[in-house]
């Protein structure tokens, strides 16, 4: 897919990377489909043999993606748009390598296409490089937009109706049974994570690949939420571990709703179900202590008890938890060799991968829409 002379493809950078946005005209198009026009210009100036033209598209390609994102950097759709296009042009260029390990599930159309001068080892492996930075930019986005919703939405708002009717002994209620205007809810995370999932797909990110940011989302919240609760008094009752575990269990059925439940989300939420559950379980003898000990392996020392000397009883008719038993718990938890730190890492990001990923789509049926005005390049 060649321009008549060298210049138009840098014309066709600029298109592709300050003119097409993603929201609108770009979720309209082919999932992938910048990835796929870069991957036939790369093929045709393979076909050239022409090692200069080769080097500067993949060499010009990279850097308009890096300066795309330091200008719009901060806006989850453009974040998402381009790690989904650096990830389909990756693949690509493993897919069309040449290379056999690549080219096993190619239809015999497909490998015809392959490159046949450039083996593009090299560049692949800074186009890696390049999506673990956007990946990482992309979480950090993603962190700045839920943080806000957490502690509201996880740990004041009451889900559950009711169920704080009686305040802890000597604490005041912090946030009436009615969210008040302004802020935010379960549902507010729940809406929120649905429109991050609509847009990876919509920009045809790698299944695999969402899976991973939506682990990372999950451990986002998880870790924010625990971390909060163990810095309140007002969050450690009875009733508040009720609304916790409601709370977590809607989001697993979000996770089921989007065929999601194998992506490792719901195993980062563990230290904060056990942490609910902590606040809900009996506290006064040796067997509730065993109990204890067994049940919460995902928590650290530190932080088991950190709750058992924050839980603070709904009613009258409860107690704190004794002295005694919390030393009980220490002396049973001495040998566990875990971290002293009690808070979690909330910022801590999971080692990102990118499994291969071929397509299926035929190169020579890709259609450029009209719309798009890149009329200056042609088929060939």
């Amino acid at each position: 897919m060649p321009c008549e002379n060298f210049p138009c493809y840098i014309k066709l950078l600029f298109f592709l990377f300050l003119e097409l946005k993603p929201r609108g005209v770009a979720v309209n198009l082919i999932p992938g489909l910048p990835a796929y026009i870069l991957f036939m210009c790369v093929r045709h100036a393979d076909y050239l043999n022409d090692d200069q033209k080769v080097r500067s598209l993949l060499t010009s390609t990279i850097n308009s993606i890096k300066k795309v994102l330091k200008k719009r950097g901060d806006d989850f759709e453009t974040v998402s748009f381009w790690l989904s296009n650096t990830c389909r042009f990756l693949h690509c260029l493993k897919q069309y390598s040449g290379e056999e390990g690549f080219m096993k599930h190619n239809t015999s159309r497909q490998n015809e296409h392959c490159l046949t001068n450039f083996d593009l080892a090299e560049y692949r492996q800074v186009l890696s490089d390049l999506a673990i930075q956007i990946y990482q930019q992309l979480v950090r986005v993603l962190e700045n937009i839920l943080q806000p919703m957490i502690v509201s939405g996880m740990l004041e708002h009451e889900t559950i109706q009711g169920v704080s009717g009686v305040k802890p002994t000597g604490l005041r209620k912090r946030t009436s049974s009615i969210a008040d205007e302004g802020t935010y809810t379960l549902d507010s995370i729940l809406r929120q994570l649905n429109s991050f999932h609509s847009v990876m797909c919509q920009h045809g990110m790698d299944p695999e690949l969402i899976k991973q940011v939506v682990k990372q989302m999950f451990y986002i919240v998880g870790a924010i939420t625990l971390n909060n609760l163990l810095l309140r008094k007002d969050m450690c009752s009875w009733s508040k571990g009720m609304q916790i575990r409601y709370n977590v269990s809607q989001l697993e059925e979000w996770l089921r709703d989007k065929n999601l439940m194998n992506s490792g989300a719901k195993e980062t939420l563990e230290p904060l179900i056990q942490a609910a559950q902590l606040l809900q379980v009996k506290k006064k003898t040796d067997d509730d202590a065993e109990a204890i000990c067994s049940m919460c392996n995902a928590l650290t020392t530190a932080q088991i008890v950190k709750v058992l000397n924050l839980y603070t009883p709904v009613n009258e008719f409860e107690e704190r938890v004794s002295v005694s038993f919390i030393r009980t718990i220490q002396m049973r938890l001495r040998d566990r060799k875990d971290s002293p730190q009690l808070l979690m890492d909330a910022k801590h990001i999971f080692p990102v991968t990118f499994p291969f990923n071929p397509s299926s789509l035929a190169l020579e049926t890709i259609q450029i829409p009209a719309s798009l005005g890149l009329g200056f390049i042609s088929r060939v």
